[in-house]
């Protein structure tokens, strides 16, 4: 695989799920959350953990949709962006969701494997961005609420 691809997918991966030098990733910020800790909102208003998982998940699908120039209207669940979890949610239901996210990078990785690294530097479709930063953006993203999420559970009452 062309180093370009491989250092793509090193980015998402660290940022996602593989030990980096910056700590805690996105999957690792939510290791050992109940579903209690992960639909506790520190205001109303204001999204909890497992939004943020659901929201990244969404938009795990929606860089896919865009190096992939796939149609709208695949993500599993109905609506965008952001996903209402309330308090009085399962463990099954907190299962699911994380199991989503899990299966949206992967999904997207497998993607990013199969681009062609003379692409990288052409617009994505749906996009004013090229599929390169359309990928670094995603291990940004990741990273942003990964940081938030450790942020959350600090300050939920234990």
């Amino acid at each position: 695989m062309p180093s370009d691809l491989n250092a793509l997918l090193f980015l998402i991966d660290t940022a996602y799920n593989r030990a980096s030098w910056h700590g805690t990733n996105l999957r690792g910020s939510i290791r050992g959350v109940s579903p209690r800790q992960a639909a506790w909102r520190p205001s109303r208003g204001r999204h909890n953990i497992w939004e943020l998982v659901v929201h990244s998940a969404y938009w795990k699908y929606v860089a896919w949709r865009r190096l992939t120039s796939s149609r709208r209207g695949s993500f599993p669940l109905d609506g965008s962006n952001w996903f209402e979890r309330r308090q009085d949610a399962t463990l099954a239901a907190w299962r699911a969701d994380t199991a989503l996210l899990d299966q949206m990078h992967r999904t997207l990785r497998s993607a990013i494997a199969e681009l062609n690294p003379r692409d990288l530097d052409r617009q994505a479709s749906q996009g004013k961005t090229t599929k390169r930063a359309l990928v670094t953006g995603v291990a940004a993203h990741d990273l942003y609420h990964a940081g938030q999420i450790q942020l959350l559970k600090r300050l939920a009452p234990s």
